[in-house]
C-alpha cells in the first residue's frame, strides 16, 4: 500500500499536536521548566526524579495514554503520524513525564493481540508504564532478566523514567526464548535504583527482580517485540525532532537580539549559514519521521528500514544542532543558568538511547543487503 500525500495526518491530528504545544507552553514554560529541574549547581548532587505529578494527571485526563491503545481494549486507536506529532511537542517542551515510555510499551502491547488488551486497558486508563529489556551493556537484547521456577530473576538497564511509573513491561527470558511480563513497580521484590544521568528532564533506573511473580502475556513474545521495535525508535526521534525544533527558534532569536560591531549577530552571513544548515538538518529528519510513522500505520512491511533511517537522522541532528546552538549561544551557553543546556543534554540522552546513528545504519545495510535476519543480529 502507497503512503498518503499527506502522511495520514488528519485534522484531528493537526489539533491534537496543537493542542499539545499549547498545553505544554503554559504549564511549564521553560523557565519553569529550568527552575524545577535546574535550580541549583550542585556536581555531586544524588540521582532525582523532578517532575510535577499533577501535570501527568492532566495529560491522562486528556486521554493522551490512550491516544494509541486500540478500541477494543477501550483506547482512541489514533494512528501512529498523530502519535508521533504529539511527541514532537513533548520534546520541544522537553517535558518530564513518563509519556514517551508509556506510549512505547503501548507499541509492544498493541502487537499482544487479545493477551495485550489488559494491559493495554490500564494504560488507557492512566497507568504510566516504561519497558525493562536492556543488559548493562545496553543491549536491547532480551536475557537481562530470567524467569526461573515461574518467577522473574535478574536486573534490568537503563529503564527510562521508572520513577515516574507504576507498572513495567519486562521482556524475559523464558527457556531460551523472550517472554513478555506486565509487572507492578510497587510489588515486593522489585527494587529500583536511580542512575546519575546528564538529562535533568528523565531519569533512568537499574530495576532488579528478585523472585518476583509477575502478569505473564501469553503470547510469542519475540515477534511481539520485534514488530514493536520500529514504532519505539520512531516515538523517540519524534522527541528528539521536536527539541532540535526548539533549539533553532530560541537561536534564531537570539541571534536576532545579540548585537555585536552594532549589528545583530544575524546580520552576518556565517551565522546565517549555520542556521540555514540547522534547519534543512532538521527538515531532513522530519520527513523522515513522518514517514516511518506513515510507514507503520499504512505500509508495515517498510516500517523497519524507514525507523532505522528516522532515529540515525535524528540522532545526527540532535548532536548538530545542540551543538551549534550551544557555540552560537558564545559564553552564556556554557552557563548552568542559560536554558540550552537543558536541551543539549536531552538530545546527548536521547542521540544514544535505543541506539545511535552508526548503530542504525549499520542494521539499515544489514537490513538492505543481508534481509532482516542479518539486521536483527547487528
Amino acid at each position: 500500500m502507497a503512503q498518503p500525500k499527506n502522511y495520514g495526518f488528519e485534522e484531528e491530528a493537526g489539533m491534537l499536536k496543537d493542542g499539545a504545544r499549547r498545553f505544554f507552553a503554559e504549564k511549564l514554560p521553560v523557565d519553569q521548566l529550568h527552575a524545577l529541574v535546574a535550580d541549583a549547581y550542585v556536581p555531586e548532587r544524588a540521582p532525582e526524579v523532578k517532575w510535577r505529578k499533577e501535570l501527568w494527571d492532566e495529560m491522562v485526563a486528556l486521554g493522551w495514554t490512550s491516544l494509541a491503545v486500540p478500541e477494543s481494549a477501550g483506547g482512541v486507536g489514533m494512528p501512529w503520524v498523530a502519535v508521533a506529532a504529539l511527541l514532537e511537542e513533548n520534546g520541544r517542551a522537553a517535558f518530564p513525564s513518563p509519556l514517551l515510555t508509556t506510549l512505547q510499551a503501548t507499541a509492544v502491547l498493541s502487537h499482544c493481540g487479545q493477551a495485550g488488551e489488559a494491559a493495554l486497558a490500564e494504560v488507557a486508563g492512566g497507568c504510566a508504564a516504561t519497558i525493562a529489556v536492556m543488559d548493562p551493556a545496553g543491549s536491547a537484547v532480551p536475557g537481562a532478566v530470567k524467569v526461573v521456577d515461574g518467577k522473574l530473576m535478574g536486573t534490568a538497564s537503563f529503564v527510562q523514567d521508572a520513577g515516574k511509573c507504576d507498572s513495567v513491561l519486562v521482556v524475559a527470558t523464558d527457556e531460551g526464548e523472550p517472554t513478555l511480563f506486565w509487572v507492578k513497580l510497587a510489588s515486593d521484590g522489585v527494587e529500583v535504583r536511580q542512575d546519575a544521568i546528564i538529562d535533568l528532564t528523565r531519569d533512568q533506573a537499574r530495576v532488579s527482580f528478585d523472585g518476583v511473580a509477575a502478569d505473564r502475556i501469553e503470547t510469542h513474545g519475540a515477534a511481539a517485540w520485534d514488530a514493536a521495535l520500529p514504532t519505539l525508535w520512531m516515538l523517540l526521534s519524534a522527541d528528539m525532532v521536536g527539541a532540535a525544533e526548539w533549539l533553532l527558534q530560541t537561536t534564531v532569536e537570539y541571534a536576532q537580539q545579540r548585537k555585536q560591531f552594532d549589528r545583530s549577530l544575524g546580520f552576518f552571513q556565517a551565522v546565517k549559514h549555520d542556521l540555514v544548515n540547522v534547519m534543512i538538518a532538521i527538515d531532513e529528519s522530519k520527513s523522515l519521521l513522518y514517514s516511518a510513522a506513515c510507514a507503520i500505520d499504512h505500509e508495515p512491511e517498510r516500517a523497519r528500514e524507514l525507523a532505522h533511517m528516522a532515529k540515525s537522522s535524528a540522532s545526527d541532528t540532535a548532536a548538530f544542532a545542540a551543538g551549534r546552538t550551544v557555540q552560537m549561544h558564545g559564553g552564556i551557553g556554557f552557563t548552568w543558568e542559560c536554558y540550552v543546556h537543558l536541551y543539549f543534554k536531552r538530545q546527548k540522552h536521547s542521540q544514544l538511547l535505543w541506539g545511535d546513528a552508526a548503530w542504525h545504519r549499520a542494521a539499515l545495510a544489514a537490513l538492505l543487503l543481508d534481509g532482516p535476519s542479518a539486521a536483527a543480529a547487528a
